[in-house]
């Protein structure tokens, strides 16, 4: 791939990831603070959820930037390396917390009541995340990396 065709692929990356950390704090407060008014577990964990994929973007952003800088191959391939693994130990972290969360609600016999306002983002949220994933999809296919695309399989 030519030098310009790579880093027109890496400012489109960047915009993706700028525009996913923005996303996901408005997403992430909506959705917690509907949550914490209607009482919902599921909403809570939909809000963190949120802020996990503000720390992938960031990490992203970290490694997308660093092969803008003067970064050797080999230093890249190190970067691709630690990128792919933070965003996978991010995103295993939130399955965890929301297993566990979820498995107190059954004894704690708690009913959350209904949310227009968490509905309507987590309805917004389905189309952003649906469009965000094959943006990043397809970017990652362009520039060859392996965090990215975890980043798009997880749809922010």
């Amino acid at each position: 791939m030519r030098h310009l065709d790579r880093e027109r692929h890496l400012q489109r990356a960047l915009r993706l990831e700028y525009f996913t950390v923005a996303w996901n704090i408005l997403e992430g407060s909506v959705a917690i603070g509907a949550a914490l008014s209607a009482g919902s577990v599921a909403l809570l964990g939909f809000g963190i959820d949120s802020f996990v994929e503000t720390a992938s973007g960031l990490i992203l952003v970290w490694r997308l930037r660093a092969e803008t800088g003067q970064t050797t191959t080999a230093e890249l391939e190190r970067l691709e390396r630690r990128a792919q693994r933070l965003v996978a130990g991010s995103l295993f972290g939130l399955a965890a917390y929301i297993a566990f969360d979820a498995s107190k609600a059954p004894f704690l016999r708690a009913r959350p009541e209904a949310s227009p306002l968490g509905i309507a983002v987590t309805g917004l949220s389905m189309g952003v995340m649906w469009w965000l994933a094959r943006e990043k999809r397809s970017a990652a296919k362009a520039l060859g990396s392996r965090a990215l695309v975890s980043a798009g399989v997880a749809g922010g």
